[in-house]
Order: C-alpha cells, then structure tokens, then sequence
C-alpha cells in the first residue's frame, strides 16, 4: 500500500495530539510507534477502527484512539475509520445490525418507528435493544477481522508487486 496515498488523507499528527476530546491520553500521545506508516500498524488501525465504527455510542473516537494505544495501531488511521458510521450511513448501518442480530438471536424483527428523543432510546432498549446490540457486536468483530486480513494481503500483493516491477525493470 503506497504510504503516500495513506497520508494524504490522514490529519496532522499535532492536530491530533492537541485535540481537547484526546488529552485523557496524556503523554501517551507522543508515542512515536502512533503515527508510523507500516504494514502492522495500519492493518491494526483497519481492525481497531472498523471494530469502534460499529459500537452504538457517541464517543466512538475516543474509544478508538484508546484501542490504537493500547494495540500500537496508527493512530489518526483508527479515529478516521469511526467516521464509517456517519449521520447519513448510521440508518443503513445499524439497521442491518439490528437484522443481523434478530438472525443470530433467532428472533423475529419487530416493528418499530424511529424517534428523536431519548425517551424512545430507553424505551427501545427492551424491544429491540438485544438483537441491536448483539448484531453490532457481530458486525463489529467480523468487519475487524476482515479489515485486519484485507490490509494485510492488499499491503503483501502491492509489495510484492512493486518488487517485481523493479525487478524486471534491472534487466
């Protein structure tokens, strides 16, 4: 995988150190293993960031800057990947969570209406709520392990691929 193409979509390193939401890391941060470009650490940060994409909370970042410290995934890689789930692919997202989870718990789906309101997020954690989360739970773990394999076979291919083109351009 070309380094440069990584990093050009990637925020600056002391953007990110100076984030107000990240400074519960501390001197953890400064880390220089967190901000390397290699095989390992953007296959972990793939893993680390595709798992939090798919956990149902609103500090989702947070939680995967954590999980890049604590696995020595890159850093700003982990914290872009969340943004999977955004605004617009949330419904889509989490809806297929919650049929994911209704197969997996062998429930029938139920139906709902979706409300704003906090009220109908407490109320929809006995209805609805297990499938939902046992779905992303699934998803979370299968897109992470997925994640993890392609980078490390698309970073092995391109590779292997760049050194075979230089070695047939030395003969």
């Amino acid at each position: 995988m070309p380094k440069k193409f990584i990093k050009r979509w990637l925020p600056d390193q002391n953007t990110i150190k100076n984030n107000k939401h990240l400074q519960i890391f501390g001197d953890l941060l400064h880390n220089p293993n967190l901000w390397h470009l290699n095989r390992r650490s953007v296959s972990k940060a793939f893993a680390v960031g595709l798992f939090f994409a798919f956990i149902p909370v609103p500090f989702q970042m947070v939680l995967a800057a954590g999980g890049a410290i604590l696995f020595h995934a890159n850093l700003p890689l982990s914290v872009a990947l969340v943004w999977i789930t955004n605004p617009i692919t949330m419904p889509a997202i989490f809806y297929f969570c919650y049929l994911v989870g209704t197969w997996a718990l062998g429930s029938s789906e139920k139906d709902f209406i979706f409300e704003a309101s906090w009220q109908w997020v407490i109320d929809s954690l006995s209805t609805i709520g297990p499938a939902f989360i046992t779905g992303c739970g699934i998803l979370a773990t299968l897109f992470a392990i997925l994640g993890y394999f392609t980078i490390q076979g698309a970073w092995r291919f391109s590779v292997a691929k760049h050194w075979k083109k230089r070695k047939e351009s030395r003969k």
